[in-house]
């Protein structure tokens, strides 16, 4: 039996992760689950897995959780501090699915206590890429990507040599938006509706917008280092193939599944063995032809904004997350449209001298703070 937390619970892959738990009950103790809000199905799950230990964000819901958890012997906490302290504490596996900049302490946390974390977190590692790698090295982690793209590569340079791929191509579904003419009339609901994937609102929206693509982009360059010239994007819309590798001798491997995160959440469950999933198998006729295209960078302009923080280093990738999740946050409460979105992430990089990179957690949420701060007052109403 191998231990576990899972950071980000009752979001949708925290929530996929629990169901290949459930279904292997005798391979797992579950240590530590967190969630922002929703206490209710943070205590069930609590309860149903027999966590030590349940975590809220939200401090105000400590009492909430406190009820729910009554008579159960689960310990329950909240707050950033507790999150962190949850995420410390030794596991064989830490699935890390706390959405956006707010998973880097805990992130941090799990990296510093060594053990393998299963990183579903991608803006983690686009904002603190370098603090964070060189976290693993020192404390000899083991970083696992869980999103489906990252995670094909991984499959795909299993008894590969980094240093005989050619070129990383990371696919992208282009969204629910890739035939919309008029993006300004887009409403959050067309954008959180895609074609292939069930996930929350925010990556739904950085999927509509491509920031999705960018933002992986930047964390593929940290996890790959193959260099920035050599990883590229294509839109394949049937989401089939996840991302491909391609070597100095003119081989391509492709790694191929259904668009269902629990099929890279068990690559990483699993690894380095492999693990039963519900999954029907692919049936490539029924498929019947699967597409391919360039990026079209002038209507969805993110992944080279995205690219282009990349090069420049530093607080650029951090600046462009903090942006893009306080511009994204705005469309959804209806504040901007749609095509803002790249517009404010845009100003915001290109706004002044950025900061100094970050070379510690404290310098890379200083910086989110910061750019936060721009990102907001370039909304706010002249």
């Amino acid at each position: 039996m191998r231990s576990i937390s899972i950071l980000g619970a009752t979001g949708s892959v925290g929530e996929q992760t629990l169901d290949l738990v459930r279904r292997n009950p005798a391979e797992w103790n579950v240590v530590a689950l967190t969630a922002n809000s929703n206490v209710a199905a943070l205590a069930a799950s609590a309860r149903e897995f027999g966590a030590q230990v349940a975590v809220v964000a939200d401090e105000s819901r400590l009492g909430e959780l406190r009820d729910a958890l009554a008579g159960s012997g689960i310990e329950a906490a909240a707050g950033r501090g507790a999150l962190c302290e949850a995420a410390s504490r030794p596991v064989d596996m830490t699935v890390a699915a706390i959405v956006g900049c707010a998973g880097l302490g805990p992130v941090m946390a799990a990296i510093e206590q060594g053990g393998t974390i299963a990183l579903a977190n991608k803006e983690a590692l686009v904002s603190a890429g370098e603090v964070m790698t060189a976290a693993v090295a020192r404390h000899g982690a083991t970083l696992l990507p869980v999103d489906s793209e990252h995670n094909a590569i991984f499959q795909c340079l299993a008894g590969g040599r980094i240093e005989d791929v050619r070129s990383i191509t990371l696919t992208a579904s282009g969204g629910p938006l890739r035939t919309v003419d008029d993006l300004s009339a887009v409403t959050p609901e067309q954008a959180i509706a895609h074609p292939n994937w069930d996930m929350g609102a925010k990556i739904s929206v950085d999927s509509a917008t491509m920031f999705n693509k960018g933002l992986e982009l930047i964390e593929a360059h940290h996890l790959f280092p193959v260099g920035l010239n050599r990883i590229r994007i294509v839109v394949h819309p049937q989401s089939v193939i996840h991302s491909m590798v391609e070597y100095r001798d003119g081989s391509t491997l492709a790694q191929l599944g259904p668009s269902d995160m629990r099929v890279p959440i068990a690559s990483c469950l699993a690894w380095p063995a492999r693990m039963d999933t519900p999954m029907a198998p692919l049936d490539l006729p029924a498929i019947g032809e699967m597409s391919f295209f360039a990026p079209d960078e002038t209507r969805f302009p993110a992944t080279r904004i995205a690219r282009e923080a990349a090069e420049v280093g530093g607080a650029a990738p951090a600046v462009l997350n903090a942006a893009n999740e306080i511009a994204v946050a705005a469309f959804l409460d209806r504040k901007i449209a749609f095509s803002r979105i790249a517009v404010v992430v845009e100003d915001v990089l290109n706004q002044g001298e950025l900061p100094e990179a970050p070379r510690t957690l404290e310098d890379v949420l200083r910086v989110d703070e910061d750019a936060r701060s721009r990102a907001t007052r370039i909304l706010e109403p002249a």
